[in-house]
């Protein structure tokens, strides 16, 4: 059986076990005639010991208007947030600090996060979690 033909690659970050078929996922899959209620049912089913994290989802969409989706680790920001106890960033990056964030809270995130991000090293990791956490607002020690 030849593999099926790619048509596009959809990313959307959706709360964890409680997507719904209003935005951004209706629309996202509806222009590719998807049938939104069948990822969305799977999506919760497979996030649902997650709930309360933002998950993302690489959906792949085939020609035959079938698709399957993978899902990663929540955003580098979302778990800075979590770790630190944080609601939001600052919203004035540089000037306001939203917290405080040490070498050893980035490298654990950073070994969390490994597989999602583009490094070698927990070094490599860490240093782009403080740079997330620089632009967010956060001071990085």
């Amino acid at each position: 059986m030849p593999a099926k033909k790619v048509k596009t690659v959809i990313k959307l970050n959706l709360p964890a076990g409680t997507a719904t078929p209003a935005p951004p996922v209706g629309p996202a899959l509806g222009q590719h005639g998807l049938p939104i209620m069948d990822f969305v049912r799977a999506y919760n089913d497979k996030t649902a010991k997650q709930k309360g994290q933002i998950i993302p989802a690489v959906i792949t969409v085939y020609t035959d208007r079938t698709f399957s989706f993978i899902t990663k680790l929540p955003p580098v920001a979302e778990m800075i947030k979590k770790k630190l106890g944080l609601e939001k960033g600052s919203g004035k990056a540089g000037r306001e600090q939203a917290g405080m964030l040490t070498r050893q809270i980035a490298e654990e995130i950073g070994k969390e996060k490994m597989a999602d991000l583009n490094c070698d090293t927990v070094e490599a990791a860490a240093k782009i979690v403080m740079g997330t956490a620089r632009s967010m607002g956060i001071k990085v020690e």
